[in-house]
């Protein structure tokens, strides 16, 4: 049947950053933008839905310099790859932006001197600090413990001349606008931490850089590239064709919904419409911020070593199955914890025993009780009436949750209908209606309810897992097209021959798939991967250090600062108190009477009210630190 357009539905993931193969935390993501896309396209929207690849910046170029190879053939590689797991995932998207294409780069331009025209890019000297990983300039008051906010790691110093955007002049309409249009960003807390943020002050954002090539040049001044925020952010309307062919622009834009990590946020909900307020176009009406999947008790990440291949999970459980598992096990907005007992267990108690067994046993009966055809009902009872009604009342109430996003909620209101037909056949019996002839025309309604709910499920899981449904349509003969309102109607099954196939879902073995799911990660390759380091030293810096051995006499909470511990440590004949940030690593007790190493000649300065006179030496391992000890005897010089 012909569908009527509801109107246009524009969705975006974030474009990502090719410097490794995408794990199962950047799949999370896309798979949530596709479902959408797919229930929106079902339930009669025009839907344009863009996903892509951000391939500038430093980061690339010095990967693409350790591995021999010109930056575009680096991100040609890399970027292949992902749309190979996108095609394996079945994602549904209508373009692919790619930040080195021509169609990209001549528009980010045009949108550099709209802003410039404006007045809102200026020419100056950037003093600051620089993360190299996020791509991202801070001031020292927005580092953490001495890093950057985002990732965690080294900032470096940076000196150099580079174009400015006007980003502090845009703070008040920001803020205006999250007043005005709360469902501008959401999740509400999202919302809360842009506008702290904001209140401390927007600084003027650099978007410029001389320092690397590797980007897309300045069209006033082309020994500068652009720095990459205000390239990558662009793509949402430079793939539309903005701003020399508008026609899918004026189509489809504002976009309906940006769906982005909560990592950047604030490049979505700061930057990105405050650009947009400098080109005088429209702002999107969503930017969702979605949480992290975590493992190994913090966000998956490729340095960590700790990331999940979504292709192994494909191959042993099906698209689907791990489609089902991403949207149903998490709340969105919220982090969540990603193992595979947890996983398998979903896939079993969901997929195996409810909607598996349910079309398995419903093709069974059908087939032994009525010859494969499946009959028309002939009676009602009361526990027919509310299987009846309760089925086509679900597709409003998934429309409810997938509009919020919920597509946990959206799920679990799908599996209200599983679990009831399941017990409708418990409550039914048709083994023991089949035994009489006067109870036929009963067992014909028990089947063809059955069918009709099975029929109902497959329209609704469509959006997430469409290759499913393609089988269930063939199990009941049914061919006619998935349409949305048809979950809403009841009796459309007459006569069809259904042709029992294979297993959807088969029941896993938990503890043999988690013990050959560790032994696939195997032993890891020897890999020389350079670490990340803070600025190199010199001998004669190293030199300057006079480091001694100490024994702790005596830890304690700092009483003004959580993350502190107080140390007494003695050297030979001196006492002395030392102050750590470590308080999350170590408890005090555990410290009395170890012998440490002491950078003794480090200049005291006082911590939240108390003095310290030198610093204990501590080294990182993984997510924790190990404090450096000795043998040796304490107040002994270390060479």
């Amino acid at each position: 049947m012909t569908k009527e357009t509801k109107g246009t539905y524009y969705i975006t993931t974030p474009i990502y950053y090719p410097s490794s193969n995408l794990h199962i935390g950047h799949t999370y993501c896309t798979v949530m933008a596709d479902a959408m896309a797919r229930f929106k396209r079902l339930s009669g929207y025009d839907v344009h839905f863009l996903t892509g690849t951000d391939e500038h910046g430093q980061k690339i170029q010095k990967k693409a310099e350790e591995e021999g190879v010109t930056p575009q053939e680096f991100v040609d590689k890399v970027v292949d790859g992902i749309k190979k797991l996108w095609a394996t995932m079945e994602i549904s998207y209508d373009d692919f932006i790619r930040t080195t294409e021509p169609r990209h780069i001549k528009r980010v331009q045009e949108i550099f001197k709209k802003m410039y025209e404006k007045g809102d890019i200026y020419k100056s000297v950037y003093e600051g600090l620089y993360c190299t990983p996020c791509e991202s300039f801070w001031t020292e008051s927005q580092l953490v413990d001495g890093k950057c906010p985002d990732c965690g790691r080294p900032v470096e110093k940076a000196d150099e001349e580079a174009y400015f955007f006007r980003l502090s002049e845009y703070g008040d309409k920001l803020l205006d606008l999250y007043e005005q249009h709360p469902e501008f960003l959401q999740p509400d807390t999202r919302r809360n931490e842009m506008k702290a943020f904001i209140n401390q002050g927007l600084e003027d954002l650099c978007i410029s850089r001389t320092s690397f090539d590797w980007g897309i040049p300045v069209p006033i001044d082309e020994k500068h590239v652009i720095y990459v925020w205000l390239d990558a952010l662009s793509n949402y309307i430079t793939a539309l064709g903005y701003p020399d062919e508008p026609e899918l622009y004026n189509k489809y834009w504002p976009a309906d919904v940006h769906l982005v990590g909560k990592e950047i946020v604030r490049f979505h909900s700061i930057i990105w419409p405050a650009m947009l307020m400098s080109i005088d176009e429209p702002l999107p009406k969503q930017v969702l911020g979605h949480g992290w999947l975590l493992i190994d008790g913090g966000k998956m990440s490729k340095s960590k070593g700790n990331v999940v291949d979504p292709v192994v999970l494909i191959e042993r459980y099906g698209i689907d199955a791990l489609k089902y598992f991403l949207l149903r096990e998490y709340t969105f907005g919220q982090d969540g914890i990603f193992t595979n007992e947890v996983m398998l267990k979903r896939m079993n108690f969901d997929l195996a025993n409810d909607l598996g067994n349910l079309v398995s046993r419903t093709i069974s009966m059908i087939e032994k009780y009525c010859d494969g055809i499946i009959p028309p009902a002939e009676t009602e009872d009361d526990i027919d009436k509310e299987l009846k009604d309760l089925a086509v009342s679900i597709a409003s109430k998934v429309e409810a949750q997938m509009d919020k996003f919920s597509f946990n909620l959206a799920l679990e209101e799908i599996w209200t209908l599983v679990r009831r037909a399941n017990k409708y056949v418990d409550e039914k019996e048709p083994w023991i209606l089949a035994k009489e002839e006067e109870t036929k025309d009963s067992l014909n309604t028990c089947m063809h309810n059955l069918a009709e709910c099975i029929r109902i499920i497959a329209i609704l899981i469509y959006p997430f897992m469409h290759t499913t449904t393609d089988k269930i349509w063939e199990q009941l003969g049914y061919t006619d097209e998935v349409c949305w309102e048809d979950a809403e109607v009841f009796d459309k099954l007459k006569g069809q021959k259904v042709n029992k196939g294979q297993v959807l879902f088969p029941r896993l073995d938990i503890e043999k798939e988690l013990e050959e799911l560790e032994a696939l990660k195997g032993t890891p390759k020897e890999e020389n991967i350079p670490l990340e380091l803070k600025p190199e030293i010199t001998f004669d810096d190293f030199a300057k250090i006079d480091l001694r051995v100490g024994t702790i006499m005596a830890a304690e909470k700092h009483p003004n600062a959580d993350k502190l511990l107080v140390f007494q440590v003695k050297m030979g004949t001196e006492t002395r108190q030392v102050i750590s940030g470590v308080a999350e690593h170590f408890k005090p007790e555990e410290m009395i009477g170890k012998n440490v190493i002491v950078v003794a000649n480090l200049k005291p300065r006082p911590l939240r009210g108390l003095e310290s006179k030198g610093m204990l030496l501590f080294a990182e391992n993984g997510e924790r630190l190990e404090i450096v000890t000795t043998t040796a005897e304490n107040g002994n010089g270390v060479n």
